[in-house]
């Protein structure tokens, strides 16, 4: 055996780097991205109050910086009703980003986004650690 073989034996092999945690809106943006993929996303009032009003949905998301009174009352009213779990994001415009209402650049970076007041998932698609950690925080909120 030469030195340079014995060298490379006792180098011990780097470990990789431990992940840091989700974040609950990293959490959200995966599981927005699994269901848009499966088909088991609906944006916009029309297709959710559809699919809340069929009891087809599973999680309603709902934009806080809404400017219609009357589409938060009627979407908290319809999940409230039908006990449809509900999560408020900040943002209308990155709740439009994170369902797929934006055009993507070379780099990936999202460019012209529609903002999203209401998203409701009908299928989560795959199992994922957002998803988990998702659900986890709505039993705790609930």
């Amino acid at each position: 055996m030469s030195d340079e073989e014995a060298a490379a034996e006792e180098v011990p092999a780097e470990e990789p780097a431990a992940e840091e945690p989700l974040t609950l809106d990293q959490a959200t943006k995966e599981v927005l991205k699994n269901a848009l993929v499966h088909d088991g996303l609906r944006r916009g009032l029309h297709e959710c109050c559809k699919a809340l009003d069929k009891r087809s949905a599973q999680l309603c998301i709902l934009a806080e910086n809404c400017e219609e009174a009357a589409y938060l009352k009627l979407v908290k009213g319809l999940c409230s009703e039908h006990e449809i779990k509900l999560i408020m994001v900040n943002d209308s415009k990155e709740l439009g980003e994170w369902a797929g209402l934006c055009k993507l650049d070379a780099e990936g970076n999202a460019r012209k986004v529609v903002s999203c007041s209401c998203v409701v998932v009908t299928d989560f698609g795959e199992q994922s650690a957002g998803l988990t950690l998702l659900l986890e925080h709505i039993q705790k909120g609930a």
